[in-house]
């Protein structure tokens, strides 16, 4: 299949999965089984050969840029005559609901950690930063969960902030999708890590405009990297239904699921349901807050109607 056109003279370059895949040196990464059985999840078709042709050469691009971006810190510090601790390398990955953001930063997790040097990578998703369901309540946008004003973005920006600044130890707050809420009195803790992925919905979200008339900070003012997920929105909104679908069969019969009500939905229900979701959540969110930050990725992974990576960008410029 060729590649998807691009302006010669826009940001990016496409290559097709098979050109993609030739790019791949000698970066020594060991795909099996098992790793990609732990990284994908339930809906996703990736197999150990799609690892190898898409995700080895982006772990090893990825790795080009942890080095060089370790070579301008230590020239710059020399410079300066600076003795400071190299900071983390930070990447952000997004996309919208269903496209498989997960499994692209456990893949990356995995793959990194094997790079030379074994850096320690850790992985934290922006749901832990969503306001807890009392408060969505409180400022009336439970209807809005995932929108960006439902995340508490001072403490995103507060997290990565001092994991990027080298602080020894950072908490984030844990979110259960069982429960559909925060986890009182539960942290995930961040350790020095070499790498850090921050995966969610809205990482890549530009700087807002202050009240008086000054840019804030953004998160993704502070990734060295950055991945976005992409695929057709009839195919995010079916893959969207049909992991509805399966739910319904598993986790929603748990009786601490904030869905059970769900379970006992006959198919023509639940379709209806998880259409209608999407309708008037998912999709709005996708195409006014998530899809316009794909431009500012580094790297896209377009998905066919299958699950399959098909083509990718690469940001030239």
């Amino acid at each position: 299949m060729a590649s998807e056109p691009t302006d010669p003279y826009g940001p990016y370059v496409s290559r097709t999965r098979e050109e993609w895949a030739q790019l791949a040196q000698s970066l020594p990464v060991h795909v099996t089984d098992e790793m990609v059985r732990a990284a994908r999840s339930s809906q996703d078709t990736i197999d150990v050969a799609q690892v190898r042709q898409v995700y080895a050469p982006l772990t090893e691009l990825i790795s080009l840029y942890v080095r060089h971006t370790g070579d301008l810190y230590s020239t710059t510090h020399d410079f300066l005559d600076l003795s400071e601790r190299r900071t983390p390398f930070v990447i952000g990955v997004a996309g919208s609901v269903s496209v498989g953001k997960s499994t692209t930063s456990r893949l990356l997790k995995a793959l990194l950690a094997q790079t030379p040097g074994h850096p320690r990578v850790d992985l934290v998703t922006t749901d832990g930063f969503l306001y807890p369901n009392h408060e969505l309540l409180a400022r009336d946008i439970m209807d809005r969960k995932g929108f960006p004003e439902s995340y508490d973005r001072a403490a995103l920006l507060r997290f990565v902030m001092e994991v990027k600044s080298g602080a020894e130890e950072v908490a984030a707050p844990v979110y259960s999708h069982l429960l559909y809420d925060i986890v009182p009195d539960e942290r995930v803790v961040v350790r020095c890590p070499q790498i850090l992925i921050v995966e969610g919905l809205n990482v890549l979200q530009p700087p807002r405009r202050r009240t008086d008339g000054f840019l804030s900070l953004a998160v993704s003012d502070f990734f060295d990297f950055s991945v976005y997920v992409d695929a057709a929105t009839p195919d995010l909104r079916r893959w969207y239904v049909e992991r509805f679908m399966g739910l319904r069969e598993t986790a929603f019969k748990n009786p601490e699921s904030y869905f059970r009500r769900y379970a006992d939905l006959d198919d023509q229900d639940a379709v209806a349901t998880a259409g209608t979701i999407w309708d008037t959540i998912n999709g709005p969110n996708l195409m006014a807050n998530i899809l316009p930050t794909r431009g500012r990725a580094t790297v896209i992974l377009r998905k066919d109607a299958h699950h399959d990576i098909d083509w990718i960008r690469i940001r030239k410029v």
